[in-house]
């Protein structure tokens, strides 16, 4: 694998190209009012906000897991002891 089909063509046309993109991302992110540190910090809220919500999520199926479980279990038990007493008296 050479240079040029590493970078894509010309190495120095190749970083003047990547280096006015970013000047111009730069520009539209500062008319939108991100900063550097702002950026850093929303990226540092929004995957706290993804793992939050990971959990969240989790939490929302054993609530109604044990919600559920809180009405299934005990039908289940005294179905399966009512069972074992028939089967004990016949």
């Amino acid at each position: 694998m050479d240079r040029n089909s590493l970078m894509g063509g010309n190495v120095f046309s190749t970083i003047l190209r990547l280096a006015v993109i970013s000047l111009v991302v730069g520009v539209v992110l500062s008319a939108l009012g991100i900063n550097l540190r702002n950026f850093f910090d929303r990226m540092n809220a929004l995957l706290r906000n993804i793992y939050d919500l990971g959990f969240a999520s989790i939490d929302w199926l054993l609530q109604y897991m044990l919600l559920g479980a809180a009405v299934v279990i005990p039908i289940w038990l005294m179905t399966r002891l009512f069972a074992a007493g028939k089967s004990r008296s016949e």
